[in-house]
């Protein structure tokens, strides 16, 4: 059975509509862990700090990703300001991310899939090629995006410049952190978020991984019913165990590949 004959079996369209507070959210999941980590750095309070910033960065993947597809359930501003102001903590161009990811869904693991590239190697291939992932993705977009997607990627990029300027200069040290831990966040994208989610899965693209069990997608924020969100792009994160639900019922002979 094809993803085709999949997104036929199951209702899903009634799950793009957020209600006020899944909106609320959607949009402010990254916030307290922001808010937390900044906190306990500007105390200097570095090793408290970690798990903060480490739940910083996986809550506003989700709700940048969300944004990409446009799921957030606001307006086009305040989808680009999102996405504008967490470039900015993230310390990477996430329209970048996002002219690659749409790049993902469409030609899923092939040549052209440059962000899916790590899926083919081993885990610490994976990881050791981070660095790499980061320098693509940027200039894969500078080839072959249109000029809407290079404009606000040298936006963020200027932004981000400006940003580790002044913190480097007037010697920010709760803000060096933050810059330091979001870089080495962004070199295991290539791991965590394309490699965990898609290993061994070449012969069905489409079909990638997920995780099933309640505490595991609880500390990852949903953020590994990826098989899920693959077959249904525009259902926001908050609403895929839901989702996942109905797929098993509708689907239950389905072969699912766990995430971990």
């Amino acid at each position: 059975m094809n993803h085709l004959e999949l997104i036929k079996k199951v209702e899903w369209k009634d799950l793009r509509t957020l209600s006020v507070k899944e909106m609320l959210i959607e949009n402010n999941i990254s916030l307290p862990w922001f808010l937390i980590s900044i906190f306990l750095a500007y105390y200097e309070y570095y090793w408290l700090a970690l798990p903060f910033s480490a739940f910083y960065f996986l809550t506003a993947l989700r709700q940048v990703h969300n944004g990409f597809h446009n799921a957030l359930g606001t307006g086009k501003f305040l989808t680009w300001l999102s996405l504008y102001l967490n470039s900015i903590l993230m310390m990477a161009s996430i329209h970048a991310v996002k002219f690659n990811h749409i790049r993902h869904h469409k030609f899923c693991l092939s040549e052209e899939d440059y962000e899916g590239k790590s899926a083919s190697m081993k885990w610490y291939e994976a990881v050791l090629y981070g660095p790499k992932h980061m320098f693509m993705i940027h200039w894969i977009t500078f080839k072959k995006a249109n000029k809407k997607y290079k404009k606000n990627m040298m936006t963020e990029l200027v932004s981000i410049a400006i940003f580790i300027f002044i913190v480097f200069y007037f010697q920010i040290n709760f803000l060096i952190y933050h810059a330091l831990i979001m870089l080495f966040g962004e070199f295991l994208m290539a791991f965590f978020a394309v490699w965990t989610v898609h290993h061994d899965t070449h012969e069905n693209p489409d079909i990638a991984r997920t995780q099933r069990g309640s505490w595991k997608n609880k500390i990852t924020f949903s953020m590994f019913y990826h098989m899920e969100h693959h077959l249904f792009p525009a259902v926001p994160t908050i609403k895929l165990p839901e989702l996942a639900a109905r797929i098993d019922k509708e689907l239950p002979e389905l072969n699912k590949k766990q995430t971990f």
